[in-house]
């Protein structure tokens, strides 16, 4: 199985890794059960998407911490 990993603020693409299973995500990025929903999410097709933060996002985060109230800020 891959996996994508997606900006979840910009929706940019940032790469791609091969996994077993969504346990496996899951341990390695310290996921607890809850939050699993809200990062990983898997489409009719059968493709696992991780969606994570882009460096760019990142660094306007650190500039304007009001932005981690907005679910996407970038139109």
């Amino acid at each position: 199985m891959t996996v994508r990993y997606r900006c979840r603020y910009c929706d940019t693409e940032l790469g791609t890794l091969p996994f077993n299973d969504e346990e496996t995500i899951r341990k390695l990025h310290l996921f607890e059960v809850g939050e699993i929903e809200e990062f990983i999410e898997k489409d009719e097709l059968g493709v696992t998407t991780v969606h994570c933060i882009c460096e760019h996002c990142e660094e306007s985060l650190r500039q304007f911490p009001d932005y981690y109230a907005l679910k996407k800020w970038i139109q």
